[in-house]
Order: structure tokens, then C-alpha cells, then sequence
């Protein structure tokens, strides 16, 4: 058995390049509705940026044994984060140890930041890295072969892919998919909550199932590792904890006007000015069952709803409210909002903070941050009331979880994803999102 080392070290976190390239879409990109919709003939598709999924330079110190890090001193809304437990272990099959770490050395993992009491992590997904100490299983399933649309996708073989080091083990992805192509048709949830994501069912404006992601459409190097992300196009998306799921119901996640806090980590290439690059909260029918009944992260260019400051294409941090992406709310509209500013990075660091009804005088409230995922601080760009629309305050949360499309399946957009969870409780501090963010750059993506 390994000699375990806990360490707790207490640190107190303070608080572009130009999008370009031409996205592909792939077929079935979905139809058109006055709810969650896609692109349709008005002007409602078209590319954001693009790029390709190349990998960038190496290197980077390793990290190991998962060493925590605190946000702030106890009481003053800063985050004490003990343990760096280190595990072995792996999925049937595999061959390949587990091992906890996903970061550098020094630094916390970015679950054991948003789960600290009153809150709790209830979904946490990556295909990239372990993002919660003490998680052993696999990071996400393989299928070579035969993969069909919709839930149980894979016809062909399966493999799992557990991490090593923390880090995604991609040599077994590259040797089990050396004679044939490989879709990722499972992404495990790493919060112990079971809600794996898997290609979603047909839903209320895309009538038929999504598609799982290539394997290897997205490589990358983080912290001197290989590894793959998701790369979402037209007519491929996650979801679980809904009616057409093999999970019917989302475990833990928040309902009705229950607070939550949502990150993920994406990039500005490979956008698609299509409804919806989403990961969060959605509906359990996978229909739209109007305002209020989603709150997820969103990147992108708003397609025909809000806008952040400067114009198309952004990108620009939002949250998907359902019939409407807000970058916030000010002077009583959705448009322009001075305080969201584009964010031209190749790794973003997205947040949305849902909070209750009973905030700002009764207005609700929400926030949205950003930054560049591989260095500097968070910026606030939304921090204020909800949308002045009925059915926004109080929310009508559902608690299905999706990825890469919309709540009614709404599947014409594009985007990268590496990382993401869901923290139900209090929405999280500002000392708590400063501790998350520098986790997030601790990772070394990009390196």
C-alpha cells in the first residue's frame, strides 16, 4: 500500500487572441421551434470560431498526491479543503491504475472546493482529468465500433478509460482505437451521485436521438499529459435524469427555486451560433416547459436571444434560462450588457451562480464569471437581478442534466468541452470561486 500524505495548506486567493476559423456542422442538426430552438432560416445558424483540435506545447510539473488547498481562513467565507488522497484501482478490464491527483503539486481539485458544507457537488464530469479527490473510477466509456444514437448507444465493443496520475490514461485510448474509429458513449460522474451522462433521447425540437462525440476529435496537453475532450457538433449531446434516460431522475440535483452553482471549462474554437452549447440543469421531459425550467452554463454567441458587450460573435459566458440566453439583465432588456465582455481564450474558466427568488428585493438573482482558464483571476461579469419575464422568479428547475444541447434537445450548436460540475446549496462565495478558478490553473491546460 502507498504511503498516504495529507496535507492541508491554507492559502487565501484574492479575488485575446481574435475568434477565427470556420466550424463544421454534421447533419441533424435539429429544427427551428419559438422555444429552445436551433437555427433555422433566419438567420439563426452560422459559425462562431473554429479551429482544430491540435495539441500545444508540453510539459509542466506533474502533480501527485492531490495536495489541498483553502480559499480563505475558516469564517470569512474562504474554503478549507484537507485531504490529496491518492488511489489505485481502475475499471474491469482496463489494465490501468487510477490514481488521484489532476493538478500540480500544491494544489486543490476543483470538487473538493465546491463541496465543502453547506454545499455539495452532485455531478462532476471530465474526460480530461480527475476533478474530485478520492474518485478511482473510470472517466468515461469507449465504444469501437457500431454506436447508434440515444442512450445504450454502444453496439461495438466497450472500453473504459480510468486516469493515471490523475490525468485521462490516453495511450489505452489510442491503442484500443488504433484499427478503427471510437465515440465517447458514457461520461461518468465523478461526484458519487451516478448521474453518467450519455447521449441524449429524442426531445420536444429535435425529434430524434443525439449522436455521441468522436474520441479523438480533440486532443490536448494538460500539464505535460495527453488527452482528449469533447468535442460537441451539430446533432451530439449528453444528457441523464429524464424520462427518455436509463436515469430517470437526476440524483441530487436542484429542483424548483433551489440554488446552484455550474462550471465548466470550454474554448473559444469550434463555436456554433446554434442553440445550445449548454452543461447544467434542464428538463426532465426534454421538452420546453417554458421560462425558468433550465439554468445552465452557456458559451457562445447568444444565437437569436441575449448579448454580452461588443457585438457578435462574442463569445460570451451566459446562462441558459429556457426561451432565452442572458448575459444578464440591465435596463430592463437582455442586449449588450456593458458588464459581460467577450473572452477570447482557447480555455475558458465559465461559472453561472443560480440563486433565490428572495434576493435583490424579491428580483431573484443570478451571476455570471469568467477567465482565461490558464492563468489570472475570475472577472464578475453579471451579478445582478433575473429576468424581468414571467416564470423566472421563482425558477422551476427540473434536475436533468445535459450536455452540448438544449433542454428540448434543441442540437445545431458547437463547442468544446474538458471539464464541468454541478454544486447544489448556497450559491458559493466569492472566496470560493477564487479558490475554484485557481485549481482550474493550477491544471496546467495547455501545457
Amino acid at each position: 500500500m502507498r504511503t498516504k500524505l495529507f496535507l492541508i495548506v491554507m492559502v487565501a486567493f484574492s479575488a485575446c487572441d481574435k475568434v477565427h476559423g470556420i466550424g463544421e456542422l454534421e447533419p441533424d442538426a435539429g429544427n427551428p421551434s419559438n422555444g429552445d430552438a436551433g437555427p433555422g432560416s433566419g438567420g439563426r445558424g452560422g459559425v462562431i470560431a473554429a479551429g482544430s483540435g491540435g495539441t500545444t506545447d508540453s510539459g509542466g510539473a506533474t502533480g501527485s498526491g492531490g495536495v489541498a488547498v483553502s480559499g480563505g481562513a475558516t469564517g470569512s467565507g474562504g474554503v478549507a479543503v484537507s485531504g490529496g488522497v491518492t488511489g489505485s484501482g481502475g475499471a474491469t478490464g482496463t489494465g490501468g491504475s487510477s490514481t488521484v491527483s489532476g493538478g500540480r503539486s500544491g494544489s486543490a481539485l476543483p470538487g473538493d472546493i465546491l463541496n465543502q458544507s453547506p454545499n455539495k457537488v452532485v455531478s462532476a464530469h471530465s474526460t480530461v482529468r480527475v476533478i474530485v479527490t478520492g474518485y478511482t473510477g473510470p472517466l468515461y466509456q469507449l465504444c469501437l465500433g457500431t454506436a447508434n444514437a440515444g442512450p445504450s448507444s454502444c453496439k461495438g465493443t466497450i472500453q473504459d478509460i480510468v486516469s493515471k496520475d490523475g490525468y485521462a490514461d490516453a495511450v489505452t485510448q489510442d491503442t484500443f482505437c488504433a484499427d478503427g474509429s471510437c465515440t465517447i458513449t458514457k461520461i461518468y460522474d465523478q461526484s458519487g451521485q451516478g448521474n453518467d451522462l450519455e447521449p441524449a433521447p429524442r426531445g420536444g425540437n429535435k425529434p430524434t436521438p443525439d449522436n455521441p462525440a468522436k474520441a479523438a476529435a480533440l486532443p490536448l496537453t494538460i500539464n505535460g499529459h495527453s488527452a482528449y475532450g469533447i468535442l460537441i457538433r451539430a446533432g451530439i449531446g449528453y444528457r441523464t435524469g429524464c424520462t427518455g434516460c436509463n436515469i430517470k431522475t437526476g440524483n441530487g440535483m436542484a429542483k424548483g427555486d433551489e440554488p446552484q452553482s455550474i462550471y465548466m471549462v470550454t474554448g473559444q474554437k469550434d463555436l456554433v451560433d446554434g442553440c445550445c452549447f449548454d452543461y447544467g440543469n434542464a428538463e426532465t421531459s426534454s421538452n420546453d416547459d417554458g421560462n425558468g425550467t433550465m439554468e445552465t452554463v452557456y458559451f457562445g454567441a447568444g444565437v437569436v436571444w441575449g448579448t454580452g458587450y461588443g457585438g457578435k460573435p462574442g463569445p460570451w459566458v451566459m446562462a441558459d434560462l429556457e426561451n432565452g440566453l442572458y448575459a444578464g439583465w440591465e435596463n430592463g432588456q437582455d442586449k449588450n450588457i456593458s458588464t459581460n465582455t467577450p473572452l477570447k481564450f482557447d480555455f475558458v474558466t465559465a461559472i453561472v451562480l443560480g440563486d433565490t427568488r428572495d434576493k435583490n428585493s424579491g428580483k431573484g438573482r443570478f451571476a455570471i464569471y469568467g477567465a482565461d482558464a490558464t492563468s489570472g483571476t475570475l472577472t464578475t461579469l453579471y451579478d445582478g437581478i433575473r429576468p424581468e419575464k414571467p416564470g423566472y422568479v421563482p425558477m422551476q428547475k427540473q434536475g436533468s442534466l445535459i450536455l452540448g444541447t438544449g433542454g428540448d434537445n434543441s442540437n445545431s450548436d458547437g463547442g468544446r468541452f474538458y471539464e464541468g460540475a454541478v454544486a447544489t446549496g448556497p450559491a458559493v462565495s466569492q472566496a470560493t470561486l477564487d479558490a475554484l478558478q485557481a485549481a482550474i490553473v493550477a491544471a496546467g491546460y495547455g501545457k
